[in-house]
């Protein structure tokens, strides 16, 4: 069985995330070539490529911000960015279709969530579909409301990681999600 491997985003990887990211997205919710080529360019760092036998299977990114309005849509060109900020702001979980089922998201999401940690962040945000709240919250993210963001004509719940720096331990995944490990 082959090994997954996580590495940072580069320019040549535009277009195979860009691919993924229309399979993975319905509709109008799919970010653009351009707006994937500028958070690569903006915050590589918080651009986690998931690759198996060398080849791309999945991503996220993320921005971050002082103060997090997760209904704003600027803010997914990077308006109001600061790699600086406490605060990440995950815009793009995807894995190709042809890899989904199979963990790889758990995977995927620890090595976001540690990568980020190490760099100092306090919290992560995200907005999801309902039909992925309870895969988040396995995943450790608390509930926050329903957003009023209608990105993509949608419905979007939005979610939080509260006090990375305040978790004991290390983050295990699973393919059933991630559990916290104490110790």
């Amino acid at each position: 069985m082959s090994t997954p491997t996580f590495r940072t985003a580069t320019p040549a990887d535009v277009s195979r995330c860009f691919q993924i990211e229309t399979l993975a997205y319905e509709g109008d919710e799919a970010a653009t070539r351009e707006k994937i080529a500028l958070r690569i360019d903006q915050y590589a760092q918080g651009f986690l490529i998931l690759e198996l036998d060398g080849e791309i299977i999945g991503f996220i990114n993320g921005g971050c911000a002082h103060e997090v309005v997760m209904s704003d849509e600027a803010f997914k060109e990077l308006v109001g960015h600061d790699p600086l900020a406490p605060n990440v702001v995950i815009m793009s979980v995807a894995i190709d279709p042809a890899h989904q089922g199979k963990g790889y998201a758990s995977l995927m999401m620890r090595a976001f969530v540690e990568r980020m940690r190490a760099i100092g962040k306090r919290t992560i945000h995200l907005m999801c579909k309902e039909r992925h709240v309870q895969l988040y919250a396995r995943m450790g993210y608390r509930y926050v409301k329903p957003s009023v963001s209608d990105h993509g004509g949608m419905a979007w719940h939005e979610m939080i990681m509260d006090d990375l720096q305040g978790r004991p331990g290390e983050i295990r995944a699973t393919t059933e999600g991630i559990a916290w490990a104490i110790g």
